[in-house]
């Protein structure tokens, strides 16, 4: 059996305003019905494989809980993250983990990012049942993308000699790995035929993986172990150790094991592989209209070529104009010339850099128990639409700095306000005063809508005190 390991860390903020950081480009649905997370999943299908383990960032916990439980693959396996660390430790953690679980064997896992794309999903699962064997036999593989065009934003795998091993399976040794080239020497590597793209998907068993990881870089191996002696068990995550894991070092798995390694190999897979790691990217593996566009949501193009057009709320017109990249959020927008996207990352930076937070979070921000929308803000204001899932509340908690003004759309609330219990329905509201301890809750099997109005001297999410709540979060 295999065990996938997925790692969902990163902000994607080449794909900003669409990626955000609490809100990464992994949890989007950018190409189909399922999100980034989910399609990696998905992909399983088909191969002899054990339940799956995501590795995560702590903010992101609820968003890959609720991704997981949506496809019935929550099964108390999420690992999270206190901080990111790269990818050698993240996957240390993971390998620690499923050794301690697995105390009799030594699973092959298949270590994959939730932020990719791959259109052949057959040629995919081709590739791993290729690269089985290999790892099976104590080989660290890892998948090497065929180029089709030479590509600056990758980094390349030179391929050495044929692996035999005793299997019939296509793999070569590893004889280099090569940082991300200028186009001439691109175009070199793809006319060469012996360069793949770096495509940070490994196949290896746990153990082999640690053995590894214990010759060249100790020092995250042990921190990983410290982390690891101590964990808490939280609802449907694993809470690592924090002191001990901040304490490790940042590396990611190529400089920590697999260039210094003799055992490396590489699988060449040719399967419409992605990284998305732009808008351009996203434009070249999209269905495109006669005119070479693409359109996603309330979208009219006249006069307009080879260009990427989305638009989240609200009608997006474009006249005149090809090789653009237009991308409507509910609070920003991004326009950008086709060949100059690499270049968003710099906008993301000054977003920080002026203390704004468009790079943070969305208008609309998800909780585990449902979602708001922050509608109007003013000096002493603030106007959220809040929707509460059926059978889901918020904290019991209070403010010391506003009141708020609840008023149902939808739905029916049940509402703690001190000592009272008080059920609300469609056009009714309440009140809550400043100090007051209050909770809200959906006891219906409809989502509950509601107008919140705040109004007060701070109206920041970070005035609340929790006393209880079924998240954990208190």
């Amino acid at each position: 059996m295999i065990k996938p390991i997925v790692m969902s860390g990163g902000t994607g903020s080449r794909l900003w305003p669409l990626s955000r950081e609490l809100y990464p480009k992994q949890f989007l649905c950018l190409n189909g019905e399922l999100t980034m997370l989910q399609a990696t999943l998905n992909r399983l299908n088909g191969l002899e494989c054990d339940s799956p383990l995501v590795i995560c960032n702590e903010q992101h916990r609820f968003i890959v809980a609720e991704q997981l439980r949506y496809l019935h693959k929550l099964t108390g396996n999420i690992i999270l993250e206190p901080s990111g660390r790269n990818t050698a430790p993240a996957i240390a953690l993971a390998a620690l983990a499923v050794k301690r679980n697995c105390q009799n064997s030594d699973p092959s896992l298949l270590v994959l990012a939730a932020d990719h794309i791959i259109q052949n999903e057959d040629a995919f699962r081709d590739a791993v049942r290729n690269a089985l064997p290999h790892a099976e036999a104590g080989k660290l593989v890892t998948f090497g993308i065929v180029p089709d065009q030479p590509e600056t934003g990758y980094g390349y795998i030179r391929r050495g000699q044929a692996e035999s091993a005793g299997v019939d399976a296509v793999a070569f040794s590893v004889a280099q790995f090569v940082e991300k080239p200028d186009l001439a020497t691109a175009e070199e590597y793809v006319a060469c035929g012996e360069y793949y793209w770096n495509s940070g998907m490994f196949l290896f068993r746990a153990g082999r993986y640690l053995e590894e990881l214990g010759k060249y870089r100790p020092d995250i191996l042990q921190a990983c172990e410290n982390a690891m002696a101590n964990v808490d068990p939280d609802l449907d995550f694993v809470r690592v150790d924090e002191a001990a894991f901040l304490a490790c070092p940042d590396e990611s798995i190529d400089y920590a094991v697999m260039e210094k390694t003799a055992d490396a190999v590489v699988v060449p897979m040719d399967a419409g592989w992605s990284d998305v790691g732009s808008w351009s990217s996203l434009w070249d593996i999209s269905a495109k209209t006669n005119e070479g566009n693409v359109h996603h949501g309330d979208v009219i193009s006249h006069d307009t070529e080879n260009s990427y057009i989305y638009a989240e709320s609200g009608l997006v017109t474009t006249v005149g104009v090809k090789d653009l990249i237009v991308v409507q959020t509910k609070d920003a927008v991004l326009i950008a010339d086709r060949d100059h996207v690499q270049s968003v990352k710099k906008v993301v930076e000054q977003i920080k850099h002026d203390g704004r937070h468009e790079h943070h979070n969305h208008r609309e921000v998800y909780r585990p128990w449902g979602k708001y929308d922050s509608i109007d803000s003013g000096e002493r204001y603030q106007v959220k639409r809040i929707t509460v899932k059926p059978g889901e509340g918020l904290s019991l908690q209070m403010h010391h700095h506003r009141a708020e003004h609840w008023i149902v759309v939808a739905g029916t609330a049940k509402v703690t306000l001190g000592d009272e219990i008080k059920l609300l329905g469609e056009n009714e509201s309440i009140y809550i005063p400043l100090g007051m301890t209050h909770c809200l809750e959906n006891p219906g099997k409809i989502p509950l809508d509601l107008i919140e109005v705040r109004s007060g001297t701070y109206l920041e999410e970070d005035d609340i005190v929790r006393f209880k709540d079924r998240y954990g979060r208190v």
